[in-house]
């Protein structure tokens, strides 16, 4: 079935709204097909499997649905349920909330994947963002790799199979999802949300093709206005001092957004614990609890720094997309421009410009994802970047 006709019958590609635990799963029909055969027959199931695909293709998704295959009978629909919920006791998922997944967190995976199942046919390991393993960290879960039990299966999610160590990838049977057409996440944007059609196609090609992003600035706003107004800022860049003024407002911007993603959520998580603390909204917090409710704000300041890093990626990823577009214009190619909205400033910018320049700047923010990867000071590396936007030259 194709996307379109899916969505047209009320059915998702890859699974229909009502099927568990593949309903949620979209537009990955291939990589579908292999694992409800793995988790179907136990002679297509290997030990450890890696999911690619880039942000946004559903990797995660997709783990968890096969998670759920494999751990529940076939049929039971009320222990696939639970394993989507996060609440199964033969599943154990880490989902790190920091930049990078500590060794601690690894560690307690790999000793929970030597217990035997407890109520289903499989224990299942997800390790979302594996990517985020720092070498060290990796060696810890290498061995786990090599000499599983035999009714352990693991799961690792990432964005390629070269983000992991070379010896990591031997061991582990790869699955890589495919990108989806613009068209097909539209049309699943307004099943979805119910936005209008042009909206949605403008999301899904803003976002180039992120479902979760597209579905994020089909319905806020705020978040489509601030990713316009980064653009345009970045478009006026001249000089050096624009360059710095610029920096600051991203980091502004980007660290606006995060908050906008992570205040609310921050919020209830400080409730629900004073709840169960039998604490009452508003009460002063009793000596004995303050350790527990001090380690709750430490995860979520962790979850803030990413949260601001991961925005700041997205900035790049959508400068990208910019300059990518302007390169097209220069190579006479105005059919497939993802910043449509932008085209007179990018016309503009095309004209100005010679493409290996474009090219430079395309390098610069490229050199500006890996030094923030590697925990450059945010405002510092976009600062370096702006000043060859504005000049053409690296520093």
């Amino acid at each position: 079935m194709t996307a379109e006709a899916a969505i047209a019958t009320g059915r998702e590609p890859g699974g229909g709204v009502h099927d568990v635990p593949w309903g949620e799963v979209w537009g990955q029909d291939e990589a579908l097909q292999q694992l409800q055969a793995a988790a179907s027959d136990p002679s297509q199931l290997a030990h450890a499997w890696l999911i690619t695909g880039p942000a946004g293709s559903g990797r995660s998704t997709l783990a968890a649905a096969f998670a759920a295959a494999l751990i529940a009978e076939p049929g039971d629909e009320a222990a696939m349920r639970q394993v989507l919920a996060g609440t199964h006791p033969d599943l154990t998922a880490l989902r790190t909330e920091g930049v990078i997944i500590s060794i601690k967190d690894a560690r307690a995976l790999v000793e929970r994947s030597y217990f035997s199942p407890s109520l289903g046919r499989y224990r299942v390991m997800v390790m979302e963002d594996a990517d985020r393993m720092i070498e060290r960290t990796s060696n810890v879960l290498l061995k786990a790799l090599e000499e599983p039990p035999e009714r352990t299966v693991w799961i690792l999610c990432a964005p390629s199979e070269a983000d992991l160590l070379p010896t990591i990838r031997s061991r582990v049977r790869t699955l890589r999802l495919r990108e989806p057409d613009v068209a097909d996440v539209a049309r699943l944007i307004v099943a979805r949300t119910g936005v209008d059609e042009q909206t949605a196609e403008q999301a899904a090609r803003l976002s180039q093709r992120h479902i979760g992003m597209a579905v994020r600035l089909a319905t806020d706003a705020d978040a489509r206005a601030r990713r316009d107004e980064t653009l345009r800022a970045v478009l006026s860049v001249r000089g050096v001092g624009s360059a710095v003024e610029t920096a600051a407002r991203i980091v502004q911007l980007a660290t606006d957004d995060a908050k906008a993603l992570t205040t609310e959520r921050d919020e209830a998580e400080r409730e629900g614990l004073l709840r169960t603390l039998g604490i009452t909204p508003g009460a002063a917090v009793p000596p004995a609890v303050r350790s527990q409710l001090s380690a709750l704000e430490d995860d979520q300041k962790r979850r803030a720094t990413r949260s601001l890093r991961d925005g700041i990626d997205r900035v790049l990823t959508d400068l990208e997309s910019m300059f990518r577009d302007v390169l097209m214009l220069q190579f006479g190619r105005d059919d497939d421009l993802i910043n449509r909205e932008l085209a007179d400033g990018l016309a503009a910018l095309a004209a100005a410009w010679s493409a290996p320049r474009t090219l430079v700047v395309l390098d610069a923010i490229a050199a500006t994802r890996t030094n923030l990867e590697g925990n450059a000071a945010p405002a510092l590396a976009l600062e370096s970047m702006l000043v060859t936007v504005a000049s053409g030259r690296t520093l």
